[in-house]
């Protein structure tokens, strides 16, 4: 009962903040994973790193069979990486869900990176790093 209850009370939470924030975001669907959840990236998050040149991308997991939308920070669930596109690894700078505040931590670029591996990582790297020459450095 406590995990129906949750899983509604993440659903208005969705919606509501969906239909506010959506203007900001642009979710473009990169994989299908299990059970029917999707994996989506933010193309206004996604950025070039100036200091090290990984790729910053914002990628959020939904569920369309449960009315649950990709979203950011305090609306969604998913993770910031950087990834180098050429040698082929990331770094997870950080995690997301509405129940914790969304922050990056500022040492995360010396974190060590780890090979890219999984049907997930693979699209996400197929799907954003073609586009790295035309995002935001920053």
């Amino acid at each position: 009962m406590r995990r129906a209850l949750a899983l509604a009370a993440l659903i208005a939470l969705s919606t509501a903040a969906t239909a506010g924030a959506a203007y900001a975001e642009h979710w473009t669907k990169f994989a299908n994973g299990d059970n029917g959840t999707e994996w989506s990236y933010d193309g206004d998050y996604s950025y070039k790193d100036k200091q090290t040149g990984r790729l910053v991308v914002m990628q959020a997991i939904s569920k369309p069979s449960a009315n649950l939308a990709p979203g950011g920070p305090g609306t969604g669930v998913g993770y910031v990486y950087a990834l180098d596109c050429a040698k082929h690894n990331v770094i997870m700078v950080s995690a997301y869900k509405p129940s914790q505040p969304f922050a990056i931590p500022d040492n995360w670029r010396s974190n060590t990176p780890k090979k890219a591996g999984g049907a997930e990582d693979e699209a996400l790297f197929a799907a954003v790093c073609p586009h790295i020459d035309h995002v935001p450095v920053k």
